[in-house]
C-alpha cells in the first residue's frame, strides 16, 4: 500500500506539474507543426509525421506517445510495434489543436506558459528589488494571439450589438472613427471593422513587433484600407482623434499609468463619444473561495501582469485583478462624469462605459 502523498495540496501540485508538462509538450507540437500535419494530412505513424515536418523520427515517437498517454491524440493499435502504430487527431480536438477560428483553440496556452516561464528567475529578483520586467523579446514564437477568435467571433457579433448607443453610431453616417487602445496583434481593430463596414479604425500598442504584424493581418482579411496601425503608449495620444470610440479591451490593468491613459482617451473623445473598457470579470471584492477565473487571473498577475507594469516610476500596480470600483476610482480621477456596468454576457471579460 503506497503512503506517498497523503496530504492533498501534495496531490494538487502533483497533477499541476503534469498539466504543465502537458502545456510544454504542447508548445513543441504547435511550434513544429506536428498537429496540423497530423489533421490535415491524416494518421501518421512517427517515421511518417518526421518526413512531414522535417524532424527527427525519434524525438516526433516519444512526443506521440506522451500525447497520447496524456489523451491528447489517438492511436489504432497500441499493442503494434513502435514503428507502425499510427496516431490521429481525435475529431473533437482538431478545433482545440489547429483551428485558430474557433472559441474552443487552445494551442496558443502552451506559447503562454512558455513565455511566461522565460523570466522567472529576474522575478525573484524583482520580489526583492520592487522593479519590474523588461518586455520580452518578440522571437522565437512571438505572442500567442490568445483573444483572436474571441474577438472575430464575439466583439462585432454580440458585444458592440449589446451596447445600444455605441452599435448606433458604428451603424450610421457620417463613418465613425475609432481608437482601439492596447490593440496587440490587431484582431480587436480588425473585427471592428469586418462588423461595422463604414468605420475608420486606429490601433495603437506600444510594442513595434505586434503592430507590424497587426497591419499583416489587417491586410490579410480585406480590412487594411480602414484600419492602421501605429506604435505609441496609450498614455501619450494627447491630441490624436477626434474619436466616436474608444477602446481597452484587457489592456488597462496592464498599463503602469490607467488614469493617464483614460484622461488621455477621454481627450479623443468627439462630442456624444464614449470609452468601451473590457476587463477581468472578478469578484467585486477578495472572498474565499475564488472561482476558476479569478484564480486564473491571479495567477496571470503574479507572473506576468503585474511585474510587467511595475518598472515605470509610480506604477499604478494595478494587477490583472481589477476589480469593479478600482475600474471607477481610475475613470473618475480621469475626469469621466459617468462610470456605467454594461449588461454584456460573457464569462471572462465585464464591459463598462465611461461617459465624459
Amino acid at each position: 500500500m503506497s503512503v506517498e502523498r497523503t496530504n492533498p495540496l501534495a496531490e494538487r501540485l502533483f497533477q499541476s506539474a503534469m498539466a504543465a508538462l502537458d502545456l510544454y509538450a504542447l508548445y513543441v507540437g504547435d511550434q513544429i507543426g506536428l498537429y496540423r500535419a497530423l489533421h490535415e494530412a491524416g494518421p501518421a505513424t512517427s517515421t511518417e509525421l518526421a518526413e512531414r515536418t522535417g524532424t527527427v523520427e525519434r524525438y516526433v515517437r516519444e512526443w506521440l506517445e506522451q500525447q497520447t498517454v496524456s489523451g491528447i491524440l489517438g492511436v489504432a493499435d497500441p499493442s503494434a510495434d513502435p514503428l507502425a502504430r499510427r496516431y490521429h487527431v481525435p475529431p473533437d480536438h482538431a478545433e482545440v489543436l489547429v483551428d485558430e477560428d474557433s472559441l474552443n483553440y487552445q494551442a496558443h496556452k502552451g506559447v503562454d506558459l512558455v513565455r511566461a516561464a522565460r523570466p522567472l528567475p529576474a522575478l525573484v529578483e524583482a520580489f526583492r528589488t520592487g522593479a519590474g520586467l523588461p518586455p520580452l523579446p518578440w522571437p522565437p514564437e512571438g505572442r500567442a494571439e490568445f483573444n483572436r477568435a474571441r474577438f472575430l467571433n464575439l466583439l462585432g457579433r454580440m458585444w458592440l450589438p449589446a451596447i445600444p448607443p455605441v452599435h448606433a453610431r458604428l451603424s450610421s453616417d457620417p463613418p465613425a472613427r475609432v481608437a482601439d487602445l492596447g490593440c496587440g496583434t490587431g484582431w480587436s481593430s480588425i473585427a471592428i471593422a469586418q462588423a461595422y463596414p463604414k468605420v475608420l479604425v486606429d490601433g495603437f500598442d506600444l510594442a513595434e513587433a505586434p503592430i507590424e504584424r497587426a497591419g499583416d493581418h489587417a491586410a490579410a482579411a480585406g480590412v487594411g484600407d480602414r484600419v492602421r496601425f501605429r506604435s505609441a503608449d496609450a498614455a501619450t495620444l494627447g491630441g490624436a482623434g477626434p474619436y466616436d470610440l474608444v477602446t481597452v479591451f484587457e489592456a488597462l490593468h496592464d498599463m503602469s499609468h490607467p488614469v493617464d491613459a483614460l484622461r488621455v482617451a477621454r481627450g479623443m473623445l468627439s462630442p456624444g463619444g464614449s470609452v468601451v473598457v473590457a476587463d477581468e470579470r472578478v469578484a467585486d471584492r477578495f472572498t474565499l473561495p475564488a472561482d476558476e477565473h479569478e484564480r486564473y487571473a491571479y495567477g496571470w498577475s503574479v507572473v506576468t501582469c503585474l511585474p510587467s507594469a511595475m518598472g515605470e516610476p509610480e506604477s499604478a500596480g494595478t494587477g490583472a485583478v481589477m476589480r469593479p470600483d478600482t475600474l471607477r476610482r481610475y475613470a473618475l480621477e480621469a475626469g469621466f462624469g459617468e462610470v456605467e456596468t454594461l449588461s454584456v454576457e460573457d464569462v471572462e471579460w465585464r464591459f463598462y462605459r465611461l461617459i465624459p
